[in-house]
């Protein structure tokens, strides 16, 4: 197994906050289940409203994120999104378009799933990295 410094993938992974919390054999596994893409420019990652259950990191690249047809960020080198559709596979609150020829990680929810069944020791940092946002959102809200 290569160490966590060599692998950029698991360098890519490991700045995801869901991942966070993994130690360096987890995020091998989880690194394992991702698939690295090279996509042209335009190339449409997802679409606002529909269900998909796909998470990219983006290795290179610049991807742009839109909402009710107004642009409301761009991602690059080292960004990631889908993470609330890796975990439920609802709609998309947004639309993601690459502007430049990107490289990405992609990993989808059937086979996270699976992964989780397979290692549950990786659940419970995952799921507390979850209940850690959901609190912090909480937190913001009531002020």
């Amino acid at each position: 197994m290569e160490s966590v410094g060599t692998d950029p993938r698991l360098e890519l992974l490991k700045g995801v906050p869901l991942f966070a919390g993994l130690d360096p054999e987890s995020l091998s596994a989880v690194a394992a289940i991702t698939e690295e893409r090279d996509v042209p420019a335009g190339t449409t990652l997802t679409t606002e409203g529909r269900h998909e259950g796909y998470f990219y990191a983006i290795a290179s690249g610049s991807v742009r994120i839109d909402r009710g047809g107004q642009t409301i960020n761009t991602l690059r080198d080292g960004d990631f999104l889908g993470e609330i559709a890796l975990l439920d596979g609802g709609p998309r609150t947004a639309t993601a378009v690459t502007e430049t020829p990107s490289r990405l990680l992609v990993m989808n929810n059937r086979r996270f799933w699976q992964l989780l069944d397979e290692a549950p020791q990786l659940r419970e940092p995952i799921l507390s990295e979850v209940g850690r946002r959901l609190r912090l959102l909480d937190v913001d809200a009531a002020h």
